[in-house]
């Protein structure tokens, strides 16, 4: 037994600590987690701020946004083996020293391409961070039942995370400038780098491979290409994109000798052959689609709340909270639910009570209202909160050597669903939008082709041009558009992850037990 104060390296894939040290550990790993995934979505607030501040042309602006998820996406499963090697705890730390280095340089960044670079650099410190979270997990809780709490726990704070992005952003915009969207990550990096010099054990693989350096080289392109194509197709609105289409069809040659790579090589650098196991595919298929709804869910009613309820950036952050609420208190509930009733049960129902919350605005009569709209949010959430199963799911099963590629795995899914998410929902959302936008009256009656164009691209575009030629109906008649666009995504939406639910319960053996054995 290893004391509470002895935090020397442990050439080992599991740690023995004490239960304090255990909760402390998990402590200091969803406080991280809770910043990295805050920064997903806190700059969707800042942005207009930074933009008339820096002045960035369109394409620069969606660099800005993308080039997070882009670094991210491209460098979870090299920074996952790296840790296996390197040490958990050692690279956990790093992230840490990166990330709050990537988030003080902003105080230096006097242009766009500056920007740029600092989001890069947070993508570096978050590809270090996000998936090392998991894979301590895995090796401080080597007790199955211990594991699917604390699993819980990290499953929670993911989904309270994305949803507190807009609110704290909003908060700080109010009283000081799109720095501090930035800045606020530095504090609270440097108390989790010195809780975590003093708390968490290390870990890692005790037998490591060589460094497959042509394996990483593969997976960090193939990574980026795919995301960035799907990011395309999102941001087009268009499955006719020729260049979104190359990239996708390049992307996904070099995965596949990526995989093919993996499976040759006695020690690969991600090991492919996990995804043999059911409850690994399951819980990384039930990650996957509940992120892509949750995503297009926050997306849309974020538009939603501001743009039609008219609610400022905060204020719609606020009214955000259900789905974080359903989700927070699911996650911890899903491991006692699934003692009673099987994992797989409450996964696959969580994916489906998932499903009817992204429906729910369609189901329900009349126009859509915030009633409605946070009932759906709850119910969402809670189905997303389920995914504390499918960690287990992925991470109980996984030998703990491997624990770098099951997480990578995961994170990868969470990763790819949230740009599925915006790029499939939003590209219908925008088809609808514009197919129930009719503004051939109002060309008639005076109004400029390209104005009208601009209303017909997005309700962003249809309020300006509403308030600059004085229109009101055409706002009206936005809000609306935009109304049922969001319905009949959440439909699609909905319908889809009840298809997943049964793929999930089918996929998932019967009568299988994560609190109390390794599988």
């Amino acid at each position: 037994m290893r004391s509470s104060g002895d935090v020397d390296e442990v050439p080992a894939a599991t740690v023995e600590v004490s239960r304090s040290r255990r909760l402390a550990s998990l402590a200091v790993l969803s406080a991280s987690l809770l910043v990295v995934t805050m920064d997903l979505t806190i700059l969707n607030v800042a942005l207009p701020d930074l933009a008339a501040d820096l002045r960035p042309t369109a394409t620069e602006q969606l660099w800005i946004v993308d080039l997070y998820s882009l670094v991210l996406a491209g460098l979870l499963v090299s920074m996952s083996a790296l840790a296996d090697r390197w040490g958990r705890k050692r690279l956990l730390l790093a992230g840490f020293v990166v990330f709050a280095a990537g988030s003080a340089a902003v105080l230096l960044a006097d242009s766009p391409g500056q920007v740029m670079a600092v989001r890069a650099m947070l993508g570096v410190g978050g590809a270090m961070i996000m998936p090392t979270t998991l894979s301590l997990l895995r090796s401080v809780f080597v007790d199955p039942a211990e594991r699917a709490v604390a699993l819980g726990v990290w499953a929670g704070v993911t989904s309270v995370g994305a949803a507190l992005g807009p609110i704290v952003g909003g908060a700080l915009l109010e009283h000081f400038s799109w720095h501090t969207a930035f800045l606020v990550n530095v504090p609270l990096m440097a108390v989790a780098l010195v809780a975590g010099v003093a708390i968490l054990p290390e870990a890692r693989d005790p037998h490591p491979g060589a460094w497959d350096f042509t394996a990483s080289a593969l997976s960090i392109a193939g990574m980026v290409g795919l995301v960035w194509a799907i990011k395309r197709f999102g941001k087009e609105t268009s499955l006719a994109d020729t260049a979104g289409w190359v990239v996708l069809a390049l992307a996904l040659a070099v995965l596949v000798l990526f995989v093919l790579r993996c499976l040759r090589r006695p020690e690969p650098l991600f090991d492919v052959r996990l995804f043999s196991r059911r409850p690994f595919t399951a819980g990384v298929l039930a990650a996957l689609s509940a992120m892509l709804v949750l995503a297009a869910m926050l997306l849309l009613l974020a538009q939603w709340l501001q743009l039609v309820e008219g609610h400022s950036p905060f204020e719609a952050g606020v009214r955000l909270l259900p789905i974080a609420g359903g989700g927070l208190l699911s996650s911890v509930l899903a491991p006692l639910l699934a003692r009673r009733l099987g994992a797989r049960a409450v996964l696959a129902g969580g994916l489906a009570v998932a499903g009817v919350g992204a429906m729910l605005p369609w189901l329900a009569p009349g126009d859509l209202a915030y009633p409605t709209a946070a009932a759906g949010m709850a119910l969402a959430g809670a189905g997303g909160g389920t995914l504390a199963i499918a960690s287990a799911m992925i991470m109980s099963g996984t030998p703990p050597e491997k624990a770098g590629s099951a997480a990578a795995a995961e994170e990868t899914a969470y990763d790819l669903g949230t740009a599925l998410g915006v790029a499939l929902l939003g590209s219908i959302a925008a088809v609808v939008y514009r197919a129930r936008l009719d503004t051939d009256a109002l060309v008639a009656g005076g109004l400029p082709p390209d104005l009208a164009a601009t209303a017909e691209d997005s309700l962003g575009g249809a309020v300006a041009v509403a308030h600059s030629a004085a229109l009101p109906q055409l706002a009206d008649q936005a809000a609306d558009a935009f109304s049922r666009a969001v319905t009949e995504a959440g439909l699609v939406g909905g319908l889809g992850m009840l298809a997943v639910a049964a793929v999930v319960f089918l996929t998932a053996p019967r009568g299988l037990d994560l609190t109390t054995q390794e599988h």
